[in-house]
């Protein structure tokens, strides 16, 4: 299959049917407002619902189509190279308490599913974090002995089923993948059967924090509720500041089919080669299963993701000859400057807003104990016990003081180097059809696009969020904000947060 014929679409999405929830156009009052439908939204407002709670629920676009829509749908307590980093950091009962939460996580999607009746392809398989270099096999060890004290049943190995030799790996069992938008489908199907409310195409653009809270949309309807839940991914409406200790990411994916005795059991993942990711998952089609590779990561706006693409493609190529790529598609994903996510109430501040944020690639599992958790809260049932370990308002340690400061570091340099550039191009003339590049026109920049037949689009390349300048993504046809991540479509209009509002229309010289 050549690139022009590859699908530039989750297989996820591809393989569901669309939802056409209406949107929010008039006023509503109810017990909790969750703003997100990925999978922290979904599982949060249906946990809520579960419990007896008024739930409203708002996306900006179609539920389960933003960053769940688009992950490696991987559910394991096993995050890379996490526990030598948990351990380290956190101390030995932290590196626990994680463990014991994501295990709780892929435990209750069994039982949820099987409560359900939803056919979300679940599979138990092992997970493997691996290296193929002889000189990093001691980090390997020292994340298997991390691991089997946090309580994984881990060990060391070096042998797999992957096609290829390594050096060495840590071996979980009995973890799972599945089909994450047909579990979230299932979520929402019980949720609105339960009487629960689905919103789609409702932006939130504004929330007043009190004693009841509201969220305006961007129709300019109004929902009031006692709680709110911010399940965006990158928080919007982030009074704690919480954007200068998220780092945004992105990495690229290829799946491929390939004979189904060709492809690997278990789930693997190695920090090698800027990240390799490799799943299968089930075809529809005898004798063949689905290949999934997840790699290259880099910072949203400071990556060319075509020559990225390429040599993922090429990895996949070259370890699973077999293998015919159909699909391609791009994940985005936040890491904390400390490695936990933040889950929880939103700032010391507020009692009733909530935020389920920086799960660094580790999203499902995440947004499954998300809510569980922050429903928990909002209830006043018993909450587990690692509500602690997951809290935003928690301060951050002496040893976070260098990745705080990089971080901060990376966004002065975007903020004000980029400003130090006349142009990317000198003039809109200069850009080719299906490309874009930033322009200075009268002494403004602006984000000028030009389609295949020739039509130029400009906008303001001032992202809406904190004012970086965006950057162009050809592979993706999109405008990307290297500070915070925020996404926006050749027209302007945003496709990723922490931005709320689109950039702004340019007029250009006639």
């Amino acid at each position: 299959m050549s690139q022009a014929e590859l699908t530039h679409e989750s297989y996820w999405m591809a393989s569901t049917e669309s939802t056409a929830h209406p949107s929010l156009e008039t006023d509503l009052e109810v017990d909790v407002v969750v703003i997100g439908g990925g999978i922290a939204g979904l599982c949060t407002a249906w946990e809520l619902k579960r419990a007896g709670a008024d739930v409203a629920l708002l996306e900006a676009d179609r539920i389960g189509s933003g960053v769940t829509g688009y992950t490696s749908a991987k559910l394991t307590s096993l995050h890379s190279l996490a526990y030598t980093r948990l351990r380290e950091d956190h101390g030995p009962e932290s590196a626990r308490l994680y463990a014991e939460s994501h295990q709780d996580a892929i435990g209750h999607v069994e039982r949820v599913c099987a409560d359900l009746g939803a056919d979300a392809e679940l599979e138990r398989v092992p997970a493997y974090t691996y290296m193929e270099s002889a000189e990093r096999v001691g980090e390997i060890r020292a994340e298997a002995e991390a691991a089997r004290e946090a309580g994984l049943p881990a060990s060391f190995v070096t042998e797999t089923d992957l096609p290829f030799p390594v050096a060495g790996a840590v071996r979980v069992a009995d973890q799972m993948q599945f089909h994450p938008r047909k579990f979230l489908l299932a979520l929402a199907r019980d949720l609105a059967d339960r009487g629960g409310h689905i919103f789609e195409r409702s932006r939130a653009v504004g929330l007043h924090d009190g004693a009841r809270c509201r969220v305006t949309t961007e129709s300019g309807a109004t929902v009031v509720a006692r709680d709110v839940v911010v399940a965006t991914h990158y928080p919007i409406f982030d009074r704690a500041m919480l954007f200068t200790r998220l780092k945004p990411r992105r990495e690229l994916v290829a799946a491929a089919v390939l004979p189904a005795e060709r492809a690997p059991a278990g789930m693997y993942i190695t920090p090698e080669q800027h990240t390799r990711s490799v799943r299968g998952a089930p075809l529809h089609a005898d004798g063949q299963r689905l290949l999934i590779v997840t790699g290259e990561s880099f910072t949203p706006g400071t990556g060319e993701a075509e020559e990225r693409f390429e040599r993922l493609a090429a990895w996949t190529r070259s370890r699973f000859p077999e293998a015919r790529l159909g699909y391609r598609w791009a994940a985005q994903d936040n890491d904390t400057t400390d490695g936990v996510p933040y889950i929880g109430h939103s700032h010391p501040g507020t009692q009733h807003v909530y935020v389920a944020t920086g799960f660094g690639g580790w999203g499902l599992s995440g947004g499954v104990l998300s809510g569980r958790l922050l429903a928990a809260h909002i209830t006043g049932s018993p909450r587990p016990p690692w509500t602690e370990l997951y809290d935003p308002r928690r301060l951050p340690r002496l040893r976070e003081a260098s990745a705080l400061l990089g971080q901060q570091a990376f966004v002065a340099k975007h903020f004000v180097g980029d400003r130090l550039h006349t142009s990317h191009v000198d003039s809109a003339a200069d850009i080719p059809p299906g490309s874009g590049a930033v322009v200075r026109i009268r002494g403004q920049r602006c984000a000028v696009y030009r389609d295949e037949s020739g039509a130029v689009t400009a906008v303001s390349a001032r992202c809406t969020h904190l004012g970086c300048l965006v950057q162009f993504d050809a592979g993706e046809r999109a405008w990307e904000c290297p500070c915070h991540g925020s996404r926006f479509a050749p027209d302007g209009s945003v496709l990723h947060g922490p931005a709320t509002r689109p950039l702004e229309p340019r007029r250009l010289p006639e």
